[in-house]
């Protein structure tokens, strides 16, 4: 089995379209996962909606997803409106309709953060107002039981990752679709990649149960054309993100 996994699409739709055309240039995927966080941001996020209705992906829903779908407009950020007066009603019920974690084959959870959080960092912790991978211990505490999981995927950081736990579970983060870096304020940090590029991964398990083997994919994709979209949209700070994978002054 081979498994597209995807995340953070962030109504990037010339990234995502640039990914799905690498995964059928591959020949293509088994199973498709979407890991959130589909629509926030100051781009695409009506039009990548109606691409990602007709794809067969299984889902979970993001924290944007769920901001998006329940927040009054007064308590969001400016991604966040921006994408919920762009999107239709039905597409916000969509959102909000997303599970928080499924089970998308034999001892495979999607998650779009951590186990009960979907704002927690699973790989990561906060040192000197950037994203580090924590320590072991520190990530199998945050995981905790996961059943009979031995693959977890996670978005969320938009940072591309795996980590092998002693207790057997292998933990991947695919990394953005649609953002190479971003900022926020809870606390103050940063998670940059240093390219602009869309990035998604292919997981193929050990029909053995031992551990799966994962690509890392970066894709090349018209970046500027999405910065000038985020300028004229009144977003400098994104456009800035997206042409160089790096949030600056």
């Amino acid at each position: 089995m081979r498994i597209a996994v995807i995340a953070d699409i962030h109504g990037n739709l010339p990234a995502l379209e640039a990914v799905l055309a690498d995964i059928a240039a591959r020949g293509g995927a088994d199973l498709l996962v979407d890991l959130g966080d589909r629509a926030s941001g100051p781009l695409w996020p009506r039009e990548t909606m109606d691409r990602l209705a007709v794809l067969d992906a299984v889902t979970v829903r993001g924290n944007h997803d769920r901001q998006v779908a329940t927040l009054a407009p007064e308590r969001m950020n400016a991604s966040d409106r921006f994408t919920v007066e762009a999107i239709s009603p039905a597409q916000r019920d969509a959102l909000g309709a997303l599970p928080p974690d499924a089970t998308v084959a034999e001892g495979i959870l999607a998650m779009h953060a951590s186990p009960g959080s979907d704002t927690r960092y699973l790989l990561e912790r906060i040192e000197g107002g950037e994203l580090v991978r924590d320590g072991h211990d520190a990530i199998a505490r945050r995981l905790g039981e996961v059943g009979n999981a031995s693959i977890v995927l996670t978005g969320h950081s938009h940072r591309p990752d795996m980590v092998c736990l002693d207790s057997g579970i292998t933990i991947v983060n695919p990394g953005s679709v649609g953002c190479p870096a971003y900022d926020d304020d809870a606390p103050p940090h940063v998670s940059e990649t240093g390219s602009p590029h869309a990035r998604y991964a292919i997981l193929t398990p050990d029909p053995a149960g031992g551990t799966p083997s994962v690509q890392f994919l970066a894709m090349a994709y018209d970046h500027e054309g999405a910065a000038r979209r985020a300028e004229a949209n009144g977003r400098p700070d994104w456009a800035g993100a997206l042409r160089t994978g790096f949030m600056r002054a």
